[in-house]
C-alpha cells in the first residue's frame, strides 16, 4: 500500500502549475501506463540555482506524488544538485512506494534530466553529467525492474 507521505502529496500536490517563460521545461511519458509528466524549472542565471519548480502530471495518484516531491527536492538546488536527484532518491523522501509503481520515480527523474536539458539547450550549455532523455521511459523502466 501506499505511505502517508505518498497520500500526502497525492491529495495535497505541491507545486502544481506552469512557469510562463521557464529556464527549461522537459516532458517525458510511459507509453505503457499512459502517465505523462512536465517539469517546469525557473533557473537564476547567475547562480545556476533553481529558483522556482513546477509541475503538470496526467497520471496516477503515484505519478502526482512522485512529481510533487520531485519539484520539492530540486528547489533551491543548484543545477548539478538538481542532476543528482534520482529516482531512488524520490521514493526514498515519499517512504517508498509499491514495487509496480516505481517507474512514477523514473518519470520524475527523468522529467528533472528533460527540463535540465532544454535549459542547457536554450543556454548554450554543457551540464556535467547529464545525457539527452528519452520521451518515453518504457525503454529505461526494464533497468529499473531488474534493480528492484
Amino acid at each position: 500500500m501506499y505511505s502517508e507521505k505518498v497520500m500526502d502529496h497525492f491529495s495535497n500536490p505541491r507545486n502544481v502549475g506552469e512557469i510562463e517563460n521557464a529556464s527549461g521545461t522537459g516532458t517525458v511519458g510511459n507509453a505503457k501506463c499512459g502517465d505523462i509528466m512536465r517539469m517546469y524549472l525557473d533557473i537564476d542565471n547567475d547562480t545556476r540555482v533553481i529558483k522556482d519548480c513546477k509541475f503538470k502530471t496526467f497520471g496516477c495518484g503515484a505519478a502526482v506524488a512522485t512529481s510533487s516531491m520531485a519539484t520539492e527536492l530540486v528547489k533551491g538546488k543548484t543545477v548539478e544538485e538538481a542532476l543528482k536527484v534520482t529516482n531512488k532518491a524520490v521514493m526514498e523522501a515519499l517512504d517508498g512506494l509499491p514495487p509496480v509503481k516505481v517507474h512514477c520515480s523514473l518519470l520524475a527523474e527523468e522529467a528533472i534530466h528533460a527540463a535540465l536539458w532544454d535549459y542547457a539547450e536554450k543556454n548554450g550549455i554543457v551540464i556535467e553529467g547529464l545525457e539527452k532523455p528519452v520521451n518515453d521511459i518504457g525503454e529505461k523502466e526494464e533497468e529499473i525492474e531488474e534493480v528492484y
